[in-house]
């Protein structure tokens, strides 16, 4: 389908209705204010669009982000959280230089999967206090925070707020199921503020006043010598950025034919994005998959669309502000509950827990963490379980099969000379990777060999080998031959042949003549070596002989 201005247009706009209640409510819960949101969400937006590499994505403050800057709130002020903002965008801009963004493509599924499921939990938990209807609790444990807040509802009951954040909940969920393709998060949230106002429903705290126009860009926050000490927090803020938009842009383009983005501008984008904000009173930003997928769902096919979307949300902040300022902190409350149940892809987590136990490990521990500790050690944690699960299930594929030497006997042999061969042989086939997560097996199960004279490892299927690998390999041989067991090789790839050099392993093979090209050579060999043992004769026994 062709695109055209029009279309984006539309998306545009379209994206900028879901995005408003979405920014107010990320903003209120970051602890800088609704009009923190919605600066981030004009700002970064049209910059990460202009400078980013999807065409697409459309950025602004997201949930995830918000549940790495209410720590810093707590503990630095609002000032804090802006300096952190500037580090995290200078942070990505030098991932862009340093071309980082292809790495991220490793992140396995069910980390991510984790993640997410992490941070919905977080969110929802975040949003407790204002459902209910009561003050923010002084504490940045959501669970915690969460649990003071019912207690003091159990206490005072509001039963507005509930109403009001449980109706605009239930309306977005069970509208986005019969009608997806209306935007029922503003509606609601509508309908919430025009009732509170009718009414004037008692414990309908509103926002507040909103300032009507973006302030002008200042550095009077920063504060150089907490540099130092935010520098943790903004490496935290910067990764998670990098993360979360490299996700979104893939998401994007599973979504669409022909597009597909560039992650290292897509990290220039959002470190420019990132640098502006914090000068507009905005929070960090990253990429929202949410917004971003409702941009493509409505015909989006270029950054008009997302530039739209900044626009319309820039004249909302210059020419409603009054009434924006209205809209009851509990209806907030519930689009975000509602955008926590959704971020929740239960048919993906079913998938997860059912594909392998260490996927289902991966995914409940990295969901657990993100719970109870930093978001970026979460995603470290999941990424070093995952790693070494993955790990042990390569090594675990690696075999060392007993094989019959026979067949690579040139003919002519009698049945006796066979037999004695077979007496004094043995040859072992190795397939897999030889590496330091089960090499160590290998040794034992070559060291064990006993009751013959040569052992013919056939290392032709060997996929990959460390040095480790190459270091087990010549301890077993040194060990068999002090025994007085030859040790022969063959196949050894020209990939396996620097770790074998590297710690002398070849050296010790080749010293006696004990590498081979084939099999039938090193058959050959063995034969050669069984014979200046005085265990075999020179002619093959009854060669000639009628056979």
């Amino acid at each position: 389908m062709a695109r055209t201005p029009r279309r984006d247009l539309l998306a545009g706009l379209t994206v900028a209705i879901v995005a408003l209640p979405l920014a107010l409510g990320f903003g209120v819960s970051s602890g800088l204010g609704a009009e923190a949101g919605l600066a981030t969400a004009v700002v970064a937006g049209a910059l990460a669009a202009l400078f980013g590499g999807s065409n697409l994505q459309v950025s602004g403050p997201t949930g995830a982000m918000t549940v790495v800057l209410v720590p810093i709130v707590a503990q630095y002020g609002p000032g804090g959280v802006l300096t952190v903002g500037l580090m995290a965008g200078l942070l990505l801009i030098g991932l862009a230089l340093l071309r980082a963004g292809r790495y991220m493509k490793y992140i396995p599924a069910p980390v991510v999967e984790g993640f997410t499921l992490g941070i919905a939990c977080i969110i929802g938990l975040q949003q407790v206090p204002n459902a209910l209807g009561v003050a923010e609790p002084d504490d940045d444990k959501v669970l915690v925070a969460a649990w003071h807040a019912a207690g003091e509802f159990a206490r005072t009951p509001n039963w507005t707020a509930v109403t009001l954040a449980v109706g605009v909940a239930a309306v977005m969920l069970i509208g986005a199921r019969l009608r997806p393709a209306i935007p029922f998060s503003i509606l609601a949230v509508i309908a919430a503020t025009s009732a509170a106002q009718l009414f004037d429903l008692d414990g309908a705290a509103p926002i507040g006043a909103l300032p009507s126009g973006l302030p002008a860009p200042s550095l009077a926050f920063l504060d150089l010598s907490t540099l130092g000490s935010l520098l943790a927090p903004a490496i935290a803020v910067a990764a998670l950025a990098a993360l979360e938009s490299l996700l979104s842009a893939t998401v994007a383009d599973g979504m669409t034919v022909g597009q597909q983005h560039d992650p290292d501008k897509e990290l220039f984008g959002q470190g420019i994005a990132n640098l502006a904000a914090p000068l507009f009173g905005g929070v960090p930003a990253t990429a929202a998959i949410a917004r971003t997928a409702v941009n493509v769902r409505t015909g989006a096919g270029s950054r008009l669309a997302a530039l739209t979307h900044a626009a319309v949300l820039a004249v909302i902040v210059f020419a409603a502000a009054p009434l924006v300022s209205k809209i009851p902190l509990a209806a907030l409350a519930g689009v975000l509950l509602a955008t926590a149940i959704r971020m929740v892809e239960v048919g993906a987590l079913r998938a997860m827990a059912r594909a392998t136990r260490s996927d289902a490990a991966v995914l409940i521990l990295t969901a657990l963490a993100t719970l109870a500790l930093d978001l970026v050690y979460a995603v470290i944690i999941g990424l070093a379980v995952a790693g070494a699960l993955a790990l042990r299930a390569v090594a675990g594929q690696a075999r060392m099969d007993r094989v019959d030497f026979r067949a690579d006997l040139p003919a002519g042999h009698s049945d006796e000379e066979h037999a004695l061969l077979a007496e004094h042989i043995v040859a072992y086939r190795i397939d897999g990777p030889l590496f330091f997560a089960g090499a160590h097996r290998f040794l034992l199960e070559l060291s064990e060999v006993s009751g013959v004279r040569v052992v013919i490892l056939r290392m032709s299927r060997v996929s990959t080998m460390d040095a480790t690998g190459a270091l087990v390999l010549k301890d077993a041989v040194q060990k068999l031959n002090r025994r007085g067991i030859a040790v022969l090789v063959s196949g050894v790839r020209p990939g396996q042949r620097r770790a074998l050099e590297s710690v002398g392993a070849l050296d010790l093979l080749r010293r006696d003549g004990r590498e081979y090209a084939t099999p039938a050579e090193a058959v050959a060999g063995a034969r050669t070596h069984l014979h200046r043992e005085g265990l075999l004769s020179a002619r093959p026994v009854c060669e000639g002989a009628g056979r």
